[in-house]
């Protein structure tokens, strides 16, 4: 199964990477469509992650998200032939001020981001236009498309810090005044986290993030890649900078507030077919 995943993941890429640009983005939206047909469970997980979230037009932004997927994977797929002279075709920076001015102060800069707009192409994009940085990812479980994602992610100069130890990394790259970009929007357990309040539904939180953010004295800056439609490209917008007071409930309560307010105003381009809402409090039934 795993070596079909592989090649699959080939031939996927390979065909988007080929194709003229206008007849890729249609492809990519068909094998995101056989997606939605034929693992149906992810349209349900996104309806009802919408539902919880007292969303209206639910079909409507569930489809949306798999339109930004087909975009990811083309941009994913196109990634080796993309570089610093033909970058801004993709992508263009808003709010940089708020990352350099926070970089300027030589304490490092946490990036908070999220599975929101396109996360692969954001830092790998920013280190081509500014400089590379290093990103914090958990390894897929297939070891094969794991190394091609990898050697992708890798391509401009980014460096790659795995999840299972990533503490001592990123403590290290904070403290030589570097960049690192973490998602913090997953689904936590409870030995891990703490619940939050997220659209309005108590939600599990990592807090490894607040917590290496206040012990680095590093500042706490969100950052996205979002899709114009009306200019055809990315905008990795830049937002300004999260206080962190040293309460890490807090904290964590403040970063993902901040990271909400964006999702609001972008929901058809966040990854709502993930089970956001799966880990409850104590004594409470299961949502999904």
């Amino acid at each position: 199964m795993k070596t079909l995943e592989y090649w699959l993941t080939r031939i996927v890429l390979g065909s988007l990477a080929v194709t003229p640009l206008g007849f890729a983005n249609g492809l990519a939206r068909f094998y995101v469509r056989a997606l939605d047909v034929l693992i149906p469970r992810l349209r349900r997980t996104a309806v009802r992650n919408l539902e919880l979230a007292g969303l209206a037009g639910r079909e409507r932004i569930a489809t949306g998200v798999f339109d930004s997927i087909a975009r990811i994977l083309v941009t994913f797929a196109r990634m080796p032939s993309m570089n610093a002279q033909n970058i801004s075709e993709w992508i263009r920076y808003d709010g940089l001020e708020n990352f350099t001015g926070a970089l300027a102060r030589g304490r490092g800069v946490l990036v908070a981001t999220g599975h929101l707009g396109n996360w692969e192409l954001s830092a790998f994009a920013h280190a081509w236009m500014t400089g590379p940085m290093s990103i914090v990812v958990r390894p897929l479980d297939n070891s094969r498309v794991d190394a091609l994602v990898e050697q992708r992610r890798a391509l401009s100069g980014n460096h790659i810090i795995e999840k299972k130890d990533a503490a001592r990394g990123i403590l290290r790259a904070l403290a030589a005044g570097q960049a690192v970009g973490i998602l913090i929007d997953q689904n936590t357990m409870p030995d891990q986290g703490v619940f939050i309040d997220f659209f309005g539904v108590k939600a599990c939180a990592g807090t490894a993030f607040a917590k290496l953010a206040n012990r680095s004295g590093a500042a706490v800056v969100p950052g996205f890649a979002l899709w114009s439609d009306e200019e055809k490209r990315y905008v990795l917008r830049f937002y300004p900078e999260v206080e962190m007071t040293g309460d890490v409930p807090a904290d964590t309560q403040r970063i993902h507030s901040a990271l909400e307010s964006i999702i609001r105003k972008y929901p058809d381009q966040w990854l709502w077919i993930h089970r956001r809402w799966k880990t409850r409090p104590p004594g409470e039934p299961p949502l999904y």
